[in-house]
């Protein structure tokens, strides 16, 4: 599906990994034109359809970001290393070119292409099953290594009393100037999970390591981060392969 996302963005105008593997994951964030989602969906449809039928190995995920301005899709997938980038497009993803051209980029604003490292020291190590959304969580800071550090500390507390952390860190690569700088993808298997009542990070921090130091951390953390926004994104399965 990455031969898909770098064809979008050449035309006129995507989470599993091996435990503590880093891996770059490809991000097409793509606004659909204003009446135009139906359309824009049988598209999709028909393009997973054709580079089945034509063997395409490549893997994706689709999700729909729920809050925010217009109707938004995030296309996600992953590589191993930079040097995927040199691979040519494979044999299906050449023969479905066309419907890419004549069924999604009518209906497509807008794309916006970024790549983001998996940051597995502070992260999940194993895939939640059945995930249907994510809660993502993004920071624009002005010092990276305080970041880390905090995020660190809060990582360590998390996996220590719940056995995993809760969700996967990514440092963004390159970007134009409102790009986040990092950002966390929390799964959720549904909506009812965002109803669990579970303690904050701070709060599980705290309760391992006092008030103290929790409140010089947070102050740490709050000192670092410029801006930051989070959005809930679902995962449409029937066009993710």
């Amino acid at each position: 599906m990455k031969k898909l996302f770098f064809l979008l963005l050449l035309l006129p105008m995507l989470v599993v990994s091996q435990e503590n593997e880093s891996y770059l994951l490809n991000l097409s964030e793509i606004t659909v034109k204003n009446g135009h989602n139906a359309q824009f969906l049988e598209g999709v449809k028909a393009w997973k359809e054709c580079y089945l039928e034509n063997n395409g190995e490549d893997k994706w995920n689709m999700w729909k970001r729920i809050q925010g301005e217009g109707t938004v899709y995030t296309l996600t997938s992953m590589m191993a290393n930079w040097a995927e980038m040199d691979e040519d497009g494979d044999d299906a993803s050449k023969e479905c070119r066309m419907t890419v051209v004549n069924l999604i980029m009518p209906h497509v604003e807008s794309i916006h292409y970024n790549i983001g490292w998996s940051m597995p020291d502070y992260s999940r190590s194993t895939p939640l099953e059945d995930m249907g959304l994510v809660w993502v969580y993004n920071v624009k800071v002005n010092n990276s290594t305080a970041f880390k550090e905090v995020v660190s500390e809060i990582s360590k507390a998390v996996k220590a009393a719940e056995g995993d952390n809760r969700g996967t860190w990514y440092s963004v690569v390159g970007g134009g100037p409102e790009v986040s700088d990092y950002f966390i993808a929390v799964p959720f298997k549904n909506f009812a999970g965002l109803d669990v009542d579970t303690d904050s990070v701070w709060t599980v921090y705290e309760k391992a390591n006092g008030k103290k130091k929790t409140d010089a951390l947070r102050d740490k953390f709050r000192a670092c981060i410029d801006s930051d926004w989070a959005y809930i994104y679902t995962l449409n399965k029937k066009l993710s392969n």
